[in-house]
């Protein structure tokens, strides 16, 4: 077993700007978080943005900037939230992989459509 990528796709929904990204899935981690270079590129000014405080793994707590609103995109779903900016690298975690009913399958070390719901996602609303 090993680290997985996925290439996804964000846009502002705002300003419409759209990069391609290669992020790293993390089931362990709970945001989108971005780079502030692909924050810039999306059209967001991170000092002019609202702050989360966010526990990282070593323990320590951070203020982040949260931008939004962005559409993270894979293959044919598409899912409308928020990201934190902090880190030297995208990182997806499991909010926006639950709302997109996607799945890691850690043999092929790839993000997958859940087989479930091949056509469109199905998530829990309980």
């Amino acid at each position: 077993m090993g680290l997985t990528y996925s290439n996804l796709t964000l846009k502002n929904i705002i300003g419409q700007q759209t990069i391609e990204i290669c992020a790293l899935v993390d089931t362990g981690a709970t945001f989108m978080c971005v780079t502030e270079e692909m924050a810039t590129q999306l059209g967001f000014d991170t000092t002019e943005v609202a702050t989360h405080v966010v526990t990282l793994a070593n323990g320590h707590q951070i203020k982040a900037p949260r931008i939004a609103p962005i559409e993270i995109g894979f293959q044919n779903r598409t899912y409308v939230t928020e990201a934190l900016v902090l880190g030297n690298e995208a990182l997806m975690g499991v909010l926006p992989m639950e709302a997109m009913d996607l799945l890691v399958d850690p043999l092929r070390q790839q993000l997958i459509v859940n087989p479930e719901h091949p056509n469109f996602p199905v998530a829990l609303a309980k």
